[in-house]
């Protein structure tokens, strides 16, 4: 156990300091100005990454986690006021475009206080152990633990919906009938709507028959669910073959009063009542008569809510596209759905188009970025998940563009996820 004096927070959500031989350390449930004694998770040349087990002198920001087992696996940011963080998510944005020497204005975090029970999707792994008593395997939901390969045993997570953990639970104690271990188990994926309707997948390694009979999924506290069979090669939760439907596994929700339909492995927003805020912000910058461009699109909850009447929305993903093209139909729009990567369709982007980018946290492809200067549409819309990477292309996108607006959102509470929205004008 080595002791070190943390000195800011950075992008990854850590606090870092400086060891006596000038390597540097990344410490989780750490704070600024704290000196910490730290368990080391991960050993470089240059640097450490390590979690803090004992605070010699607590920060006045330091609270105690409202799950101290479980909190660093999840929501690491637990043990911080909240006003804390909405301070250190402000300044990580203006660090990230300092670190690319790009002038903007502070850009604030808009939250709506609610800091629990707001995510509408969560997945859990499984932790099995031989009981020394009777000799009976035992199955518990579990997440990864921070910093290693071992799993700490949860009943649930307070960031999720409350039925999301109940469903959870019903599922695991139904497992924990059947003759199956957690080396059977890959994942437990579950989502609700903003009603509460849940929808479940389960994701195995092995391909077992008849796991969950249609009477036993009825029972459950959901609409609907699949066993699915992921292949055991791949650490992700692909789907390889859907053993097992019950019931509807389709949710839908409302967002700024347009409906929405997804599926239960497809990408939708997590935090619906922040999103919406974020799009009506955008919305304000979107002329009504020119046709817009919504890159990244997903299942279209931009382009469809506050895009322009002319609307083209592009997405890679399948899945998301053939939700995108339900959503237009059932909405009777006149959008056009594109099915390829941002970066195949850059005919879409024109100068007479107003562009929105909501792209994974990679950021923008080199191309997209140059299809972006050489046709110059006056108005840029840039919503990110990753203010690195977003300052880097802002960066480039300086040349002709000038910032017009940014603003912070707090998605994702009690934890380092930030997303910023810069507005870019031709100059």
């Amino acid at each position: 156990m080595q002791q070190v004096k943390l000195d800011k927070i950075v992008g990854g959500g850590q606090a870092i300091g400086t060891l006596d031989d000038g390597r540097k350390v990344f410490v989780w449930n750490g704070l600024p100005r704290e000196t910490v004694e730290f368990d080391i998770s991960k050993k470089k040349s240059n640097y450490l990454e390590g979690i803090a087990s004992n605070i010699t002198n607590p920060s006045p920001d330091r609270i105690p986690p409202q799950e101290p087992d479980s909190y660093l696996s999840t929501s690491p940011w637990q043990m911080m006021t909240f006003n804390a963080e909405q301070r250190y998510k402000s300044q990580l944005i203006s660090e990230a475009f300092e670190l690319h020497h790009v002038e903007m204005p502070k850009s604030n975090v808009y939250s709506d206080e609610i800091q629990f029970g707001y995510r509408n999707k969560l997945e859990f792994s499984w932790y099995g152990d031989t009981d020394a008593t009777s000799g009976v395997d035992t199955l518990d939901l579990a997440f990864f633990r921070r910093g290693s390969k071992g799993k700490v045993i949860v009943d649930g997570s307070k960031l999720a919906h409350p039925n999301i953990n109940t469903l959870a639970r019903s599922i695991r104690d139904l497992l924990r009938t059947k003759p199956v271990t957690a080396r059977n188990l890959k994942t437990l994926l579950i989502r609700s709507d903003q009603h509460g309707n849940c929808v479940w997948q389960l994701y195995i390694k092995d391909k077992i028959t008849n796991l969950i009979t249609p009477a036993e999924a009825a029972e459950l506290p959901s609409r609907g669910g699949e066993v699915i069979f992921s292949n055991p090669k791949s650490p992700a939760s692909v789907i390889t073959e859907r053993l097992e439907s019950f019931g509807n596994t389709t949710l839908t929700d409302t967002i700024l009063g347009t409906t929405f339909h997804y599926a239960t492995e497809g990408f939708f927003q997590v935090n619906i009542p922040v999103y919406e805020q974020a799009l009506q912000d955008m919305k304000s910058w979107i002329p009504a008569d020119r046709p817009t461009v919504d890159m990244y699109s997903g299942v279209g909850t931009i382009g469809l809510t506050i895009g322009s009447p002319d609307t083209v929305l592009v997405e890679l993903n399948e899945h998301a596209v053939r939700e995108m093209q339900r959503n237009i139909a059932d909405l009777g729009r006149s959008a056009t759905a594109v099915l390829a990567a941002s970066e195949q369709a850059l005919e879409h982007i024109t100068s007479e188009r107003t562009i929105i980018l909501d792209p994974p946290r990679a950021g923008l492809h080199a191309d997209v970025v140059a299809r972006l200067l050489d046709q110059a549409p006056e108005r840029i819309i840039y919503l990110s998940c990753n203010p690195t990477t977003q300052a880097r292309d802002v960066a480039l996108l300086l040349e002709k563009y000038q910032i017009t607006h940014t603003q912070g959102y707090n998605f994702f509470p009690r934890t380092p996820h930030i997303e910023n929205l810069v507005i870019l004008d031709r100059k």
